[in-house]
């Protein structure tokens, strides 16, 4: 998911910041079962990609900001 929303979204990450990036928002889904196609899904993967291109670099970071991002996406 992560990968096919940066491409459609022009955005660029090397190979490495997008394996963090899958990674994170993998681990946010399984932890709140939570679809891969849907528009939550979307949602989060966009903004694990933001932080990271903010300087979020540490997975367990991301994680911790996604998931609290999280409660407050839509359903």
């Amino acid at each position: 998911m992560v990968n096919r929303y940066s491409r459609t979204r022009d955005l660029s990450l090397d190979p490495e910041a997008l394996g963090i990036c899958q990674r994170v928002f993998d681990a946010i889904l399984a932890e709140l079962s939570i679809n891969r196609e849907g528009e939550r899904a979307e949602d989060i993967a966009a903004f694990v990609i933001k932080l990271y291109q903010q300087g979020v670099h540490d997975e367990r970071k991301l994680f911790e900001l996604g998931m609290s991002a999280a409660a407050h996406l839509r359903d």
